[in-house]
């Protein structure tokens, strides 16, 4: 880090054996914090070394119990920021509740929620990695980098499965379209959509203009007017658009939690004469039975980083295989801290990415 007066410090609410891998790569040590809750379910955090005037890196892994360590990272921004640190940095790489980021029925947007009370605990940087919508940057009115873990992904694709050049990337929904022609256009491989009853639900409803009775109300309406309703959708039966056949499947997505959509494009692919099926995916949080149902699928292997801690999971299925991806937020951290451009962490992303 130079020899500037301002040093780094990373505490870490929800400790892993990667964080010290991370703070092995800065030459820093973890910082010296209590964080416990009390015997009525309160949290509490006791910072034992002074942060004042200091850049204070707090690194949070989100573990099952995502509430409790929200309010593990909010209480300790809080506490920091009453401390008198110079810069409150939040390292996130799985930013939680992304996937309620659009307005359902009546709903509300929780990730906006969220990232309001980052800002007003005393957050003034967030370093995550792959959002699930990108949009969610604008939830923040401090900057946000949002890194991105497909060069590593990437890399093992082409080091780890024998005979890529065989492969076919595969989008189980064509919500996942773009995320899947990235990778084919950077392996210079062939894509595939799987389109029909296998889709994921999460591209209905996408908006808040569900809300409206469908049931026209005459007292309500005027006589003259006749508004149109909304022809309901009908799913087609499952079509897989593009060639797998005697080809290997690579599945990409940004998340995988309940597999079962995994498990279902498996299945259909394998009936199209896939030989072998991969799925890579950036946030492995592989929750209840997942570990189980891959174990017991056509699925041959599940390729997640180590954004969220995942032993558990590896030591029930051997299929799931993980990628380090502490070295990005290490120079992330770096970056920051000395003042630098980011702007090589983004080398060939485009705005589709």
């Amino acid at each position: 880090f130079g020899t500037t007066d301002i040093y780094v410090f990373c505490y870490v609410a929800s400790y892993s054996l990667e964080l010290l891998f991370l703070c092995r790569r800065l030459g820093v040590e973890l910082g010296k914090v209590q964080v416990y809750q009390e015997a009525n379910r309160e949290t509490r955090v006791q910072i034992e070394e002074s942060v004042r005037g200091k850049d204070v890196f707090i690194i949070q892994t989100i573990s099952k119990d995502v509430n409790t360590t929200i309010m593990e990272l909010l209480i300790m921004v809080y506490a920091c920021r009453t401390s008198c640190a110079r810069n409150i940095i939040g390292v996130i790489p799985y930013f939680p509740y992304s996937k309620q980021c659009k307005m359902r029925k009546r709903g509300s947007i929780v990730s906006k929620l969220l990232a309001s009370m980052m800002c007003k605990a005393g957050l003034t940087h967030l370093i995550t990695m792959d959002l699930h919508q990108k949009e969610i940057q604008g939830f923040f009115n401090i900057p946000v980098d949002n890194l991105r873990a497909s060069p590593f992904l990437l890399q093992y694709i082409q080091e780890e499965i024998p005979d890529y050049r065989n492969a076919v990337i595969v989008a189980k929904s064509p919500a996942s379209a773009k995320r899947a022609q990235s990778f084919a256009e950077r392996l210079r491989l062939g894509i595939a959509v799987i389109h029909g009853e296998a889709q994921d639900a999460e591209s209905d409803l996408v908006d808040g203009r569900h809300s409206p009775p469908t049931v026209k109300n005459i007292g309500a309406i005027h006589p003259s007017l006749e508004i149109p309703l909304l022809i309901p959708k009908e799913k087609p039966p499952i079509t897989v658009v593009g060639d797998v056949g005697g080809r290997i499947a690579i599945i990409v997505d940004d998340i995988i939690d309940d597999v079962d959509s995994f498990l279902a494009a498996a299945e259909t692919l394998k009936e199209r004469g896939a030989y072998k099926i991969f799925v890579m995916a950036t946030h492995g949080i592989l929750s209840s039975d997942a570990p189980r149902l891959i174990e017991e699928s056509a699925i041959d292997e599940v390729v997640v980083t180590n954004t969220i801690p995942h032993e558990i999971q590896k030591l029930q299925c051997p299929k799931i295989k993980t990628v380090d991806i502490s070295m990005i937020l290490s120079e992330a951290i770096r970056r920051i801290h000395n003042g630098e451009s980011m702007s090589y962490l983004f080398r060939n992303i485009g705005m589709d990415d």
